[in-house]
C-alpha cells in the first residue's frame, strides 16, 4: 500500500484485523472478543472483512489510558 498516495487522496490507512492485533500484541481472537462485548476499536466492514482506520485505533486507546494515580487520599 502506498501511504503517500493515499494521503494524497485524502485517504486514511486502515488495518486488518490482523494487523491491528499484531499491533497490540494480542491474538486476532481478542480483537473479536473486544468487539463482540462493545469494547473495542470501532471498524469498517469491507464486505466479510473488517478494517479499522487509524484514527479510530488511536483516539480508542486514548480511551483506555489509566488515570495517574493521585497522593491527595494520603
Amino acid at each position: 500500500m502506498d501511504i503517500e498516495r493515499l494521503s494524497g487522496l485524502g485517504l486514511e490507512p486502515v488495518l486488518t484485523t490482523s494487523e491491528l492485533a499484531e499491533y497490540l500484541g494480542v491474538h486476532v481472537q481478542a480483537i473479536y472478543d473486544l468487539r463482540a462485548v462493545g469494547r473495542g476499536p470501532a471498524g469498517i466492514h469491507v464486505g466479510r472483512e473488517i478494517r479499522y482506520r487509524v484514527s479510530e485505533v488511536l483516539s480508542w486507546m486514548d480511551a483506555l489510558h489509566d488515570p495517574v494515580p493521585s497522593d491527595r487520599g494520603r
